[in-house]
C-alpha cells in the first residue's frame, strides 16, 4: 500500500491562507466555548448569521419548511441539531454529521463551599475520563449558571476576564511527596481531594468561617446568589487560558476541549458554508458523550428523532413510518477525534492502523474496546463510498483504530445512531495528548476535516 504523503506538502499558497485562516477562527471560538453550554450558545450566533432559524418560531408560527430553509434546534442550552433543507424529500434520507461538544472537566458539587485551616475551598466530581494529576497546579477558570429559586438565572465566568483571578488545585512538594510517587498512578490521586482553592483572606468582625464568608460575600456582590443558590447550579472549572498555536513552525493548535470539539466546529462550519444541497445535510452536536451519551441532552435521548419528526410535519408529512424512512435512509459521519501517533508512546499504537498528524482525516471503521465490544463497525460497502467521496474532491484521508488491539478501546454516537439503521462511520481529527487539560492538533488535519465534510455532505 502507498504510503499516505504529509497534506503539508500538497498546498500551495491559496491553501495555507485559507488553512490560516480557518484556523484562527477555530482557536477564537473553542477559547470562548469551554463547555458544552457556551458551545451551542456560540455556534447558534453563528448559525443565525448564516440565516438559520430557531424550528420553535417555525412551529409556533406554522409555517411550512422547504427545500433551501436553514434551521436550527437547540436542547436544553446544551445539543444542537442544524438542518440544511434540501432538494429530495426528507423521507429519502439526509446527510448527518454528528459530534459532541462536552468534554473532560471537574464539575463543582451541589454543597460545595467549605473552610479548611483559613483555606477555602470549592468540593468537585470529576466529569469523564480525566488523568486526575494533570489537573494539579494549574490555572484554572469556572464557568456555568446559577439559577435562584425565583427562576433568575447568573451566568458565570471566572478566570478567563480581563484581570480575573485565576482558581488552582494545589500539589504535594516533591520533597515530601516519596509515598505518592511510588504508588500507581490511579491510587496516588484521590477524586475527592480535587478541590479547587478559592480564599485565604477572612472577612473582617466574623466569628466562624471567615474565609469563607469573604467567597460568599464574593458571589453575592458579583452575582447576587446565596449560599444555597450553589444547590441550584452547574458550575464547571476548565483551564484558564486561550487556545494558540503551537510548535516552532506554528504547525499546531493547543487548546482545551479538542476532544470533540474540533470536530463540532469543523461540522458546523461545514454545513453553515454550504448553500444548498440534494440531500437534507445535517450537523448534530450532543452533550454527554464523556459520560455515555445519557440524558436528555445526550444522544440516547430523543432530541434529534423529535426534531425530524417536527420538520417533517411542518412539511406536511406525518406519520411515524416517515420518521423512521428518514432516519434509517441517512448516511452519518461519527465525527470524533482519534488518538494520534505519539512517538514518545509507541508502545502502546500499532503503526500500520495508527493515524498521523498531516495525513488529514482519520475514518475508524470500528471502535469499542477489546474484542470491539460496544462497536459500531461500519460495513465495507459504506468504508468504500467514503473512500471515492474522498478522493473524488482531494481530500487527504487515512484509517486508524484506537490503539493496539489489547492496549486501547473507546466509544463515539455512532452505534446510537446506527441504531436506526442508518450508515454510520466515525471520522475526525488525530489529537495529541487527548483529554488532557490541553489538547494539540494539526491545522493541517482541522482544514482537511471541513473539506471532508462538506464532500460528504454533497456527495453522500
Amino acid at each position: 500500500m502507498e504510503e499516505k504523503k504529509n497534506a503539508w506538502l500538497s498546498y500551495d499558497s491559496d491553501a495555507v491562507d485559507q488553512l490560516e485562516r480557518l484556523s484562527t477562527s477555530y482557536k477564537a471560538f473553542i477559547s470562548v466555548s469551554k463547555t458544552e453550554r457556551k458551545c451551542a450558545e456560540n455556534l447558534v450566533m453563528m448559525a443565525e448569521a448564516a440565516g438559520y432559524r430557531d424550528l420553535n418560531e417555525i412551529i409556533a408560527n406554522k409555517e411550512t419548511v422547504k427545500p433551501g430553509d436553514r434551521i436550527y434546534a437547540l436542547g436544553m442550552k446544551k445539543m444542537l441539531a442544524l438542518f440544511l433543507i434540501g432538494e429530495e424529500p426528507l423521507e429519502n434520507g439526509m446527510n448527518i454529521l454528528g459530534a459532541h461538544i462536552d468534554s473532560p472537566r471537574i464539575d463543582i458539587k451541589q454543597v460545595p463551599l467549605y473552610e479548611d485551616t483559613e483555606f477555602a475551598y470549592l468540593d468537585t466530581h470529576y466529569y469523564g475520563g480525566i488523568r486526575k494529576y494533570q489537573w494539579l497546579a494549574l490555572p484554572l477558570a469556572m464557568y456555568g449558571v446559577i439559577v435562584k429559586k425565583d427562576g433568575t438565572v447568573m451566568d458565570v465566568s471566572i478566570g478567563d476576564g480581563y484581570d480575573d483571578p485565576a482558581l488552582v488545585i494545589t500539589d504535594l512538594l516533591p520533597h515530601l511527596a516519596h509515598k505518592s510517587m511510588t504508588k500507581p498512578v490511579a491510587e496516588a490521586f484521590d477524586g475527592e481531594k480535587l478541590d479547587i482553592l478559592v480564599g485565604s483572606k477572612p472577612l473582617p468582625d466574623t466569628e466562624k468561617d471567615a474565609v469563607k464568608a469573604t467567597i460568599l460575600k464574593f458571589f453575592k456582590d458579583r452575582y447576587d446568589v446565596d449560599e444555597d443558590d450553589f444547590i441550584s447550579a452547574e458550575l464547571e472549572i476548565v483551564p484558564a487560558g486561550e487556545a494558540r498555536d503551537a510548535g516552532l513552525d506554528r504547525s499546531m493548535i493547543l487548546g482545551y476541549g479538542q476532544d470533540d470539539r474540533v470536530c463540532a466546529y469543523t461540522s458546523a462550519v461545514a454545513l453553515l458554508e454550504t448553500q444548498a444541497l440534494k440531500r437534507t445535510g445535517v450537523c448534530l452536536l450532543t452533550d454527554k458523550e464523556e459520560i455515555g451519551s445519557v440524558g436528555a441532552t445526550g444522544a440516547h435521548s430523543m432530541f434529534f428523532e423529535n426534531a425530524v419528526a417536527e420538520i417533517l410535519n411542518a412539511m406536511g408529512v406525518v406519520g411515524d413510518i416517515a420518521v423512521r424512512r428518514a432516519l434509517q435512509r441517512s448516511n452519518m459521519l461519527s465525527s470524533d477525534v482519534s488518538a494520534a501517533f505519539d512517538p514518545q508512546f509507541p508502545r502502546v499504537m500499532e503503526k500500520k492502523n495508527s493515524a498521523y498528524f498531516g495525513k488529514g482525516v482519520c475514518f475508524n471503521k470500528f471502535t469499542g474496546a477489546r474484542g470491539k465490544s460496544g462497536s459500531n463497525d461500519a460495513n465495507a460497502e459504506y468504508m468504500a463510498k467514503m473512500r471515492k467521496i474522498m478522493e473524488d474532491n482531494d481530500v487527504r484521508y487515512q484509517t486508524a483504530e484506537l490503539g493496539r488491539v489489547d492496549e486501547g478501546g473507546g466509544g463515539t454516537i455512532a452505534y446510537i445512531s446506527a441504531a436506526y439503521g442508518m450508515n454510520v462511520i466515525d471520522s475526525g481529527v488525530p489529537v495529541l495528548s487527548m483529554h488532557a487539560p490541553w489538547e494539540t492538533t494539526s491545522k493541517s488535519d482541522v482544514y482537511e476535516a471541513v473539506k471532508a465534510y462538506k464532500a460528504f455532505l454533497k456527495d453522500a
